[in-house]
């Protein structure tokens, strides 16, 4: 997950911290919850919290070409692998608490978003470049894991994920090309996102499918 990145001024690092590690927990959670249901051993649930949590950050790093903020911040391990162990030690539970956990995961993806455009436009990466990596930061654990568990990805399938993620982060990379560097328009980005993805949720709200076989939804 990303630090902190300069053009969010104005905003606590520390909180911004607490917030991006409160988020790679949760997307943590959401894939030991995979992992769970795919009835993986423990060891596969922790890599599969693991990833979730860390993949979007790592990928976005990597295409940027900085050292990965995972690796040089053990916090975000740390967070991420025990995300996995509570996910092993409480699943039962944790299966109950589905929808709050879905909606502190649309938070997450809100915050990824935001900070992940911020972090590409401090390195000096182009509008469309800082807007994908920006998605990617948010969904980018989320397709891996589902690579890793031999589905298809959920965000090319169901549900409204990668298209708020796009949303939010080019609400931050407009502000920012157009000179405006208010601690605003990240929040307007992460909450719009925010909106979005719950709206999904609650309203099954999704982009029109391509048609199967005698016209049945191919999920």
């Amino acid at each position: 997950m990303p630090a902190p990145p300069a053009l969010l001024h104005g905003f606590d690092p520390t909180l911004l911290l607490v917030l991006n590690l409160l988020g790679t927990f949760v997307f943590g959670l959401s894939g030991g919850l995979a992992g769970v249901q795919a009835r993986l051993d423990a060891f596969g649930i922790v890599v599969l919290a693991v990833v979730v949590g860390l993949a979007g950050g790592i990928t976005r790093d990597l295409l940027i070409g900085i050292a990965p903020q995972t690796f040089r911040d053990w916090r975000y391990l740390a967070v991420a692998g025990s995300a996995g162990l509570v996910t092993f030690a409480a699943h039962r539970l944790l299966e109950r608490l589905e929808r709050p956990i879905l909606i502190l995961d649309a938070g997450g993806l809100a915050l990824f978003c935001v900070t992940g455009a911020s972090t590409a436009l401090e390195h000096r990466l182009g509008a469309v470049d800082a807007i994908v990596l920006g998605a990617i930061t948010g969904v980018g654990g989320g397709v891996l894991r589902d690579i890793l568990l031999r589905e298809i990805p959920v965000v090319l399938r169901a549900g409204l994920y990668a298209i708020p993620a796009l949303i939010g982060a080019a609400i931050v990379v407009a502000a920012s090309k157009s000179g405006t560097h208010n601690l605003a328009f990240p929040l307007l980005g992460a909450g719009v996102c925010f909106a979005i993805r719950l709206a999904g949720l609650y309203l099954d709200l999704n982009v029109p499918l391509a048609p199967g076989r005698g016209g049945h939804d191919p999920r």
